[in-house]
């Protein structure tokens, strides 16, 4: 039988759990692969994105969208990307010992039954990269802060339409 202590360590362990049923939060893919939201983020057509930067986050986009065929689609999601590397550190013989790159999508989905557009905005991430001697060794830090800038814009743009289509099939709209 548990002892006065753990009966009350219990006891109000259930008194706090009792206000997270109404603080409104909601699973964002409610209903699993069937779900509303499911089944709206797998009909976006994603059009090709340009250069490598577009690449990988066209690609990282669709791993989480699906990414629908032409023919199946009911919206699409149109990306521009602006990527910048800028020295920050400068030293007293010129050179740059620290970059940062910055990458900025400015994306739009768009409803094509009605040609509305649902989400207009813009996500953006940055990273620093170290300046070594070793060519090679920046090479490989630039690539690798490209690869999860563009991570990170996708993720970005991923939760944004999702949580809009969600929106609005809780409202009842097609969005």
């Amino acid at each position: 039988m548990p002892d006065a202590r753990a009966l009350r360590a219990i006891a109000l362990l259930a008194l706090a759990t009792l206000p997270l049923g109404a603080c409104g939060l909601q699973p964002m893919y409610g209903g699993g692969g069937s779900g509303t939201v499911a089944r709206d983020v797998a009909a976006v057509l994603i059009t090709p994105i340009e250069g490598k930067a577009g690449y990988l986050v066209r690609n990282a986009v669709a791993d989480r969208l699906g990414g629908a065929a032409a023919g199946n689609a009911r919206y699409r999601l149109d990306v521009r990307l602006d990527e910048k590397l800028i020295g920050m550190i400068v030293q007293s013989d010129d050179s740059v010992s620290r970059e940062r790159r910055v990458m900025r999508a400015r994306y739009q989905l768009t409803d094509l039954a009605s040609g509305a557009i649902i989400v207009d905005a813009t996500a953006d991430a940055d990273a620093g990269i170290d300046i070594v001697s070793s060519e090679y060794a920046v090479i490989g830090a630039e690539q690798t802060a490209q690869e999860n800038l563009a991570r990170a814009i996708a993720n970005q743009i991923v939760t944004n339409v999702a949580l809009r289509l969600r929106q609005a099939g809780k409202a009842g709209q097609h969005p």
